[in-house]
């Protein structure tokens, strides 16, 4: 019996539970999509960090409510960030040579 492997996507569902595609097809159009907006997301986080550390290194004093929304761009980011990692590390291959099942 062959197991069906599945890719967590980048976006939830419009129930905002996780969404997963048949990774049979990693060149088929949900998976390009899927990695383009994984480039997308980890290329907003390093804009944000980038940005949040000059801020951080011009040592001037933030708003409170700057602040505030510096955190959850930061948090949106991570989010992502950690998604991507998980879709990514649930694809590696097992030692020994099987791959991970979901």
């Amino acid at each position: 019996m062959q197991t069906t492997h599945l890719r967590l996507l980048p976006w939830s569902s419009p129930e905002g539970k996780p969404a997963y595609t048949p990774d049979d097809n990693p060149d088929g159009p949900i998976a390009r999509l899927a990695d383009r907006m994984e480039r997308e997301q980890l290329a907003a986080g390093e804009a944000v960090l980038r940005l949040t550390r000059e801020m951080l290194g011009a040592r001037v004093r933030l708003e409170p409510d700057e602040c505030e929304f510096v955190m959850r761009r930061l948090a949106e980011c991570l989010h992502d960030a950690l998604r991507v990692a998980d879709s990514r590390g649930c694809r590696l291959p097992v030692r020994g040579g099987a791959d991970v099942a979901s």
